[in-house]
């Protein structure tokens, strides 16, 4: 059992973290799925869930309506989520100058209700989705819709660029590297995640799921399983601001990945996908957000093992290298990739105890915007 359990928890963690993108990106060079694109442009709702973005609302809807988009065929409508603040007089100001943009107030019931009751209100053959912090480049509407030219694709998220953090999180090289992963995976099949900043979804497609799962992970399996493709399109750029610290970054892993993990457990995620796309989703999701059992079963049976293995005490030893790593980059010591290594051990343990508020509370479908965001 102990060797099982020490063999099974490595391969997961290599896997995961280094065999799939390489097999990931092999495979989507050997056997693409290209998307047919075309400068035809529809009609298009973009959705702005909002609560209490007074901060940042009117530089969100100024962006879009300076964007490279027809006017007679862009409309945005800010689904308000019982926002305290200024939200809604801002809002309502822009709207009386601008007929495109729309105020929808809505009962306090988290982003994904908000999102719902705004697609019920448009008819729009295409509708996208934002966060109020975000800014898309001048190009970035025309460029995401251009997908929908191909009659298999339901969804599809743009690439999320991360300005300059104002501390020292370490998110940005992890998200380069996702970026790399997501696009190889949309070549190959399709994406198995999105992100809250630009993605869209055809109207006929869109799927009103759970409040508390959200769509950046539930869409694109959801999509698949309907027999379509959710692919990702680099070219189409939004841009945000990173949570400042690591530290701060972990709070915000936390509260996502017990998202996750409930649309993981609770979500059928599994269920009616193709060989290939369900490879994608248990390697990629599956085994990620399982990275922080797989190191306690890796560390647990190392430790075990030591005295009777010399393969195990090169993988404690190597176990303790890296948390010794991660604890100079916790005290800020200035020792190459010390940084990187606390926040991989940061993020490692958020989905442990992600996983534990989730078996031990459950999930709420409302939550706190990140600090240092706006």
């Amino acid at each position: 059992m102990l060797k099982a359990l020490f063999w099974g928890s490595a391969a997961g963690i290599a896997w995961t973290h280094a065999g799939y993108p390489l097999a990931a990106g092999v495979a989507a060079r050997l056997r693409p799925r290209p998307v047919r694109k075309s400068g035809e442009l529809p009609r298009v709702t973009v959705v702005i869930a909002a609560h209490d973005e007074e901060d940042v609302i009117e530089r969100r809807l100024e962006n879009l309506l300076a964007l490279d988009y027809p006017g007679e065929l862009l409309d945005v409508t800010v689904a308000s989520d019982a926002s305290a603040d200024r939200t809604d007089e801002l809002v309502e100001a822009v709207a009386a100058r601008e007929p495109r943009v729309r105020l929808l107030r809505c009962p306090r019931g988290g982003k994904v209700a908000a999102q719902d009751a705004a697609v019920r209100e448009t008819d729009a053959d295409i509708v996208a989705f934002s966060d109020a912090n975000a800014t898309w480049a001048p190009d970035a509407l025309r460029l995401l819709v251009r997908s929908f030219a191909d009659p298999e694709v339901a969804y599809v998220c743009g690439r999320l660029t991360l300005q300059a953090a104002d501390g020292d999180n370490r998110e940005g090289a992890y998200w380069r590297f996702e970026l790399w992963l997501r696009e190889q995976e949309s070549r190959l099949w399709s994406v198995t995640g999105g992100n809250g900043s630009i993605y869209a979804v055809r109207r006929e497609d869109y799927v009103e799921v759970d409040p508390r799962f959200g769509h950046d992970l539930a869409f694109p399996y959801l999509m698949v399983q309907r027999g379509r493709r959710a692919v990702y399109e680099p070219d189409a750029q939004a841009f945000e601001k990173p949570t400042p610290t690591s530290e701060s970054e972990y709070r915000r892993k936390v509260r996502m990945f017990e998202h996750c993990w409930l649309i993981t457990l609770r979500g059928r995620m599994l269920r009616d996908l193709p060989p290939v796309y369900l490879g994608e989703v248990v390697s990629h999701r599956l085994l990620r957000y399982g990275s922080g059992l797989l190191h306690l079963g890796l560390a647990g049976s190392s430790l075990a093992l030591a005295g009777r293995s010399r393969t195990a005490r090169a993988a404690l030893t190597a176990q303790l290298a890296v948390a010794g790593l991660a604890l100079a980059g916790k005290r800020r010591a200035p020792i190459p990739a010390g940084g990187l290594a606390w926040y991989y051990a940061l993020v490692t343990w958020a989905t442990v105890e992600a996983l534990a508020n989730y078996l031990e509370r459950g999930v709420p479908a409302v939550w706190e915007k990140p600090e240092g965001t706006r």
